[in-house]
């Protein structure tokens, strides 16, 4: 006995079997937020006042450096879980379905390379001048 409707067996829809792993990558990225998001917001509130110097002598502690990156990626990976699901929830035409995720995709990827590398930057003191 098939749980699928008769036009789904016609049409030959079915399951491309990436749902559930897509929905427990957004669960895990969202699990790992949490305890980051609260050290990221509760290490915010501490630097409120502080000088330049004393910021940046915070960013260059290795576990800080470690937790801001993973916080990061995390943040632009659950990111773009979510605008992907929206996207496929919300745009019918396939090849602006296609074309939208892909842009997502690589702006998540550019925006996450771009920002972990401004945080090494910091942590291994290279100066631009």
């Amino acid at each position: 006995m098939s749980l699928r409707a008769p036009l789904a067996r016609v049409k030959g829809l079915g399951s491309a079997r990436q749902g559930s792993h897509h929905w427990w990558q957004q669960r895990l990225s969202a699990l790992a937020l949490v305890p980051l998001s609260l050290w990221f917001i509760y290490s915010l509130l501490t630097m409120i006042g502080a000088d330049y110097i004393t910021v940046v002598q915070w960013l260059r502690l290795p576990y800080v450096t470690l937790l801001l990156i993973l916080f990061i990626v995390f943040l632009f990976y659950h990111t773009q879980l979510g605008l992907q699901v929206v996207i496929e929830d919300y745009i019918d035409s396939e090849w602006q379905k296609i074309t939208n995720i892909l842009l997502v995709k690589s702006l998540a990827i550019v925006a996450t390379l771009a920002s972990v590398l401004s945080i090494l930057n910091v942590f291994f003191g290279f100066n631009a001048s």
